[in-house]
């Protein structure tokens, strides 16, 4: 649980330096609210993650899977990449070179979803079923440290360092997954490489070509999962829940820099207060999932989502008051970690342990599509909405995700522990 916790960090750490924090970053350069929201397109890995998720499950490196083991060694390579590209975008210039900030953003998502592939495939195969809701709860605790340091973290170096510093900082923070990799083992693959084995033998009989490989490595994961009852309307699930919560968090920043919050203000209630809150939902949502079974779960964490994107209709009615900004932050942390917390157990128990890493990698690029492209628009809703208009449409954006899972419940979906 302690190697969960602190690779949970270090996948957390690079989200808020190509969102939120990029945000702020580039609101203090001169950007419009429109462009700042059309900047969620560099976040577009985070999506497309599954194209390459079957090499990082199966394919080993030269020296580092010999020596430290395919999921560890395919960690390191991409932390140190990360590092790299962290270290590029601290010294691009949104103000006078938005495209050039753009492609490093880009290289780091590139690099950070990567890691997140190995990372969420190395917590599958190191648990076992009924430890899914604990180390949900942990890996969920340590991605938001790993937030709060870029995002907390983040502001308030801003206050006193210029970005290009700040993201400087950054970029060594990624040495704490480096560090937590080579002390960590190797998880237990036996199972699962007899069955990726086996599985390969029958997808290519008697053909050993790369091609009989890619389909084994490529075709058979992914045929594997559509044998599940409903899988479309899983997918679906999947792609729509978090959406009311994504266009809320995407207009976060600038919402609360229009309404004249300071960078101090909203580090020490958004990221430290809302931290506190945070863990609280996180836990609390994992003792829901092992009393309530994890799909009933993510209909009770669901519905709370709506009332948390409701609180930021009403807070841009107080305006500049720090204890509505408080309760804002209290209800939206506490909510969306017990979901966040429910949502990761849910997919963890979708997946195949041969495969563990493809299909994990499939799944959260649906989730991660509404963030990454849907909400690329929030920026004009937002604009041309108002404030008040448009969290009360990213509440309404929570209804359809409820409605699939409703559906799903009523077939008493077998994923669920309790039926």
């Amino acid at each position: 649980m302690l190697t969960i916790l602190l690779l949970g960090f270090s996948s957390g750490l690079p989200l808020a330096l190509v969102g939120a924090t990029m945000a702020a970053r580039l609101y203090d350069a001169g950007l419009t609210i429109t462009d700042i929201g059309l900047f969620a397109l560099v976040s577009l890995p985070y999506t497309l993650k599954f194209l390459w998720a079957p090499l990082v499950d199966r394919l080993s490196l030269p020296l580092l899977t010999g020596h430290f083991g395919r999921r560890r060694g395919w960690a390191l390579l991409c932390q140190s990449t990360l590092l790299l590209a962290l270290l590029g975008l601290a010294g691009a210039d949104p103000s006078q070179d938005p495209w050039s900030t753009g492609l490093m953003a880009i290289l780091v998502a590139l690099c950070s979803a990567s890691q997140d592939i190995v990372v969420d495939a190395y917590r599958v195969e190191s648990l076992d079923r009924p430890q899914f809701g604990a180390g949900a709860a942990t890996y969920v605790l340590g991605y938001r440290f790993g937030m709060l340091a870029s995002g907390a973290g983040a502001l308030h170096l801003a206050a006193i360092l210029p970005w290009s510093d700040v993201y400087g900082v950054m970029a060594g923070l990624v040495l704490v997954g480096m560090a937590t990799v080579l002390a960590a083992p190797e998880p237990d693959r036996t199972a699962a490489l007899t069955q990726e084995t086996a599985d390969a033998q029958v997808a290519a009989g008697p053909d050993t070509s790369l091609a009989a490989w890619l389909y084994g490595a490529v075709v058979v994961p992914f045929r594997d999962f559509m044998r599940r009852p409903a899988w479309q309307m899983v997918l679906l699930f999947i792609l729509l829940f978090k959406l009311g919560e994504v266009f809320a968090g995407v207009m976060a920043m600038p919402f609360y820099l229009e309404l004249g919050f300071t960078k101090g203000e909203i580090a020490n209630v958004t990221k430290v207060f809302g931290l506190v809150a945070t863990i609280g939902g996180g836990l609390f949502g994992g003792v829901l999932v092992g009393r309530f079974g994890i799909v009933r779960g993510l209909l009770i964490t669901g519905a709370l989502q709506m009332v948390s994107n409701l609180c930021f209709s009403l807070l841009s009615l107080i305006g500049h008051d720090v204890g509505a900004l408080m309760i804002t932050v209290a209800v939206e942390n506490v909510c969306g970690g017990m979901a966040t917390a429910a949502f990761v157990a849910y997919l963890s128990s979708l997946c195949s342990v041969a495969y563990t890493a493809t299909q994990y990698a499939l799944l959260t690029s649906l989730a991660a599509f509404a963030r990454d492209v849907l909400a690329a628009f929030s920026g004009w809703y937002a604009q041309h909405l108002g404030w008040t208009l448009y969290f009360l449409f990213s509440t309404g954006l929570c209804l359809p995700g409820l409605a699939v899972l409703s559906w799903l419940i009523s077939l008493r979906h077998p994923e669920d522990d309790e039926g």
